[in-house]
C-alpha cells in the first residue's frame, strides 16, 4: 500500500481561473502541467475574443474542440496502418 502511494502524486493544477486538485501517476506530472497550461492559454485566447458575446460554456467547448482537433491531426500523422 505504501509503495502504491509513492507512485501517486497529489497536485493542484491552475486551469484558466480555477484550481483543480488531482491525484496522478508521478511520471505523468509534466504532462498534466503542460495540459493545464495549454488549456489556460487557448481558453484565454477565446475568452479575450468572445467574452460577453458567448457563454463560458461555449468558450470552453470551443477550446475543447480546438485541442481535440490538434490531437486528431497528430494521431493521423502517426497512423501506421496500410
Amino acid at each position: 500500500m505504501a509503495e502504491e502511494s509513492k507512485e501517486k502524486l497529489n497536485i493542484r493544477l491552475h486551469v484558466y481561473d480555477e484550481d483543480i486538485h488531482a491525484t496522478i501517476a508521478r511520471e505523468d506530472e509534466e504532462f498534466y502541467r503542460a495540459a493545464a497550461k495549454l488549456i489556460s492559454e487557448r481558453y484565454g485566447a477565446y475568452a479575450q475574443v468572445f467574452q460577453g458575446r458567448k457563454s463560458d460554456h461555449t468558450i470552453a467547448l470551443m477550446t475543447l474542440v480546438e485541442i481535440a482537433l490538434r490531437y486528431e491531426k497528430e494521431l493521423g500523422k502517426n497512423d501506421t496502418l496500410p
